[in-house]
């Protein structure tokens, strides 16, 4: 990173197809407008740095999803949560919005992501901790701890969380 570069870091902690869009997307955006970009994966977020992606979104704890449906929205209350196969039902409900809307999939996000330039750093600490294989994980990781990120992070002109 150059001291005369913009610069931005994200902290991803959360592993559900809905919630890997942001970062990637962000990320890509920065590095597209010439900022120096770190992404740094952490708990539940490090799930997306896995070679073979299996994402889900729930229903459950997110009172704003609403999906399109016949020209109206369907709204998924948090009671729909608890019935059997509704995260199933909701992951294929999203996938098939993605597809028809053209939108890339997490797979070409990152590797965009990659190809921008993007630092991507695994949290050690998370690696060890959940028991996963740097042979589990995509190619092109960076493994280093919050002591690595915070130094990263201190120089940076935008820090987000998500």
């Amino acid at each position: 990173m150059s001291d005369n570069t913009k610069s931005m870091s994200i902290i991803v902690t959360k592993g559900t197809l809905d919630w890997a869009y942001p970062p990637f997307i962000l990320a890509t955006t920065g590095a597209s407008m010439g900022l120096d970009v770190t992404l740094f994966f952490t708990f539940y977020g490090l799930a997306l740095c896995k070679k073979k992606l299996d994402l889900k979104v729930t229903t459950l704890g997110n009172a704003a999803m609403e999906m399109p449906l016949m020209g109206m929205h369907l709204v998924m209350p948090n009671v729909v949560g608890m019935l059997p196969g509704i995260d199933g039902l909701a992951t294929a409900m999203m996938k098939d919005l993605i597809k028809k809307k053209g939108v890339a999939s997490i797979e070409e996000l990152r590797e965009l992501a990659q190809e921008a330039g993007v630092r991507l750093i695994a949290c050690q600490m998370t690696m060890d901790l959940f028991e996963y294989k740097t042979s589990d994980m995509m190619d092109g990781l960076e493994y280093a701890g919050a002591a690595t990120y915070i130094e990263t992070a201190s120089k940076c002109n935008v820090n987000l969380f998500i």
